[in-house]
């Protein structure tokens, strides 16, 4: 079944995350949505449980649904490494700790790639968005960055492992580019991020 939405519906987006909240903002602004976050509404964040992103997607969307009795949208997203068989994954966020410090997760996966002496430094963005009525049904969307990490950390700009990725094709760590050139996301173009390159779909299917 798919999810439809209408200039003036409410959304709850189901994060905590400062840095995630104001991405989904800047990339819906003009939709005409009445959007209000999970943790506006002093929602509890659910125990992320899932081995993958798809499962945290849907545990998020669906507690935020149920709480709310209104249309959810969440995201769980993170960077997998290479050389470290995919870690952090979907223990991207852990990597930083509490409370969350990703100059300390960017340290250690850089420690870890030198501990084992990766000349492999390619990694990706990944980020699956999940769209959630009350009723339980839902639609999936996924969005895949690729890139190459970089050290010392370069940029201050974004949130998360940003200062140390390099995306393929660009001269630009994530953490250098302004949000306009981090999504790069208009109607019928795909984007440059994961979650803008997910939120194309979602946009696409869903708007």
């Amino acid at each position: 079944m798919s999810i439809k939405l209408k200039r003036g519906d409410k959304l709850v987006l189901a994060t905590h995350n400062a840095g995630k909240l104001a991405e989904f903002q800047d990339m819906l602004k003009d939709f005409g949505l009445d959007i209000v976050s999970a943790g506006a509404l002093g929602l509890p964040e659910p125990d992320e449980t899932g081995t993958t992103f798809v499962e945290n997607a849907r545990l998020k969307a669906h507690a935020a649904a149920k709480a709310t009795g209104e249309i959810a949208l969440s995201d769980d997203s993170g960077i997998s490494v290479t050389a470290l068989d995919g870690a952090p994954g979907v223990y991207t966020a852990d990597w930083a700790g509490v409370p969350r410090d990703f100059n300390r997760a960017m340290q250690k996966v850089h420690d870890l790639l030198v501990e084992k002496g990766a000349t492999d430094r390619s990694a990706q963005f990944n980020a699956v968005l999940c769209l959630a009525l009350p009723d339980g049904t839902d639609m999936i969307f996924e969005g895949v960055a690729p890139g190459t990490l970089v050290w010392p950390p370069v940029g201050d700009s974004g949130h998360g492992y940003d200062p140390m990725f390099l995306p393929d094709g660009h001269e630009k760590t994530f953490g250098q580019m302004t949000a306009e050139e981090k999504h790069s996301w208009a109607p019928g173009k795909e984007g440059l991020s994961h979650r803008a390159r997910a939120f194309a779909k979602f946009v696409k299917e869903a708007l």
